[in-house]
This record gives structure tokens, sequence and C-alpha cells, in this order.
């Protein structure tokens, strides 16, 4: 997880987040990461627009940072039903703080709509992020995620780019499904913000 702690402290500081449609195309994409496909976005152009969200703040360590995760979504999960509330994209976790050893986040859902009755408790109600942004995707175990952001920082380095200071993970297959999601197969579309 050391590569997710560069990419917070250096240079390259990313800050990854829920995506919107793609809007724009300037940059051209570099190579993906062993696990990706050749069809998959790699430092592709994209804006993105904030959405209503519904989220719980926690910490975690890097050991166990799956595991902490999937618990923060599957509470979410379970809020979203018992209100009845649409979803309106994938869920996400935003990492605010991280070091060595651990992080402290706010796992999301995207929403249609704010709650008409504010949740109580840990789980609370925001917004997504919003910009300009560039999508990376990773295909592969949580694990391996960390070859994927090794791969952003080169690539933020390498085009001399600046990224702001907080990055999220957004889940095209959601990682707190076990039945529907084998954790070594997982699709995560890494944005970062740019400054």
């Amino acid at each position: 997880m050391f590569v997710r702690l560069a990419l917070c402290i250096g240079v390259a500081t990313a800050f990854i987040a829920f995506v919107g449609p793609q809007l724009s195309w300037a940059q051209k994409p570099a190579p993906a990461p062993s696990g990706s496909t050749t069809s998959d976005p790699f430092g592709e152009d994209t804006t993105l627009t904030a959405k209503p969200i519904v989220f719980v703040k926690g910490t975690g360590n890097w050991d166990n940072a799956y595991e902490t995760i999937t618990g923060a979504l599957k509470t979410l999960k379970a809020y979203v039903a018992k209100e009845g509330l649409k979803t309106d994209g994938q869920p996400m976790t935003i990492f605010t703080s991280t070091d060595d050893t651990g992080f402290q986040y706010q796992a999301a859902i995207p929403l249609a709509e704010p709650p008409k009755n504010p949740p109580r408790g840990d789980i609370g109600v925001g917004t997504s992020p919003e910009g300009h942004a560039l999508k990376f995707v990773h295909r592969g175990s949580y694990d391996g995620l960390d070859n994927t952001y090794e791969a952003i920082t080169n690539y933020l380095d390498e085009k001399k780019l600046e990224a702001k200071d907080m990055f999220i993970e957004q889940y095209v297959t959601d990682p707190s499904d076990a039945v529907a999601t084998n954790e070594d197969h997982l699709i995560v579309n890494v944005l970062v913000l740019v400054k």
C-alpha cells in the first residue's frame, strides 16, 4: 500500500473519484498495467459531475483494507435498501488521508436524490467529487491495485501533472457482494482529479 501513500504525499498526489459520462478526450491514454485489457482507459480525460451520496466515515489499516471497505459498503447497502433509496452509480471509497500503516476514508453510494429523512448515527449525506479528472481502470485483486497505483504515479510524473490531495476508488464490480464478485476479479475505476 506504499504506492497509495506516495500518491497522497508526492507531486503525483491522486484524487480518484466517481466517474460520470466521459466528456473530454484530450490526452492520449498511457499503457495499462498488467491485469487490464488493452481497451481499458488509462489516463483518459473525463469530467466528473457531483451527485448526492450517503457515506460512512472510518479509519483502517492497509493489512485489512479490503475487509474494512467491504464492511462499510455493506452497511450503506443495507441502509439504502431499508430506506428504499434509488442509487445512481457504483459504490466508491474516498480516501481522505493515508500514511504508512493506514487510512481515513468515506465509503459512499451515489443516489438519484438526497434522502428525504437524513440518516442517523454513522451514516452521513454529502456530494461526490466533481471536476476535471483522468480515468484509470484496474482489473484483478484488491491487493493488485498497488501495481495500478504505481502505474498511475508514473503516468502523472511523466505528464508533469499535479493531482488533488485525496483519492477515490469506484467499484464497477461491487466488492461487498461476495456472491456476485470474486475478490480476485474486481473492476475498479480509479479517477484522478488534476489541479
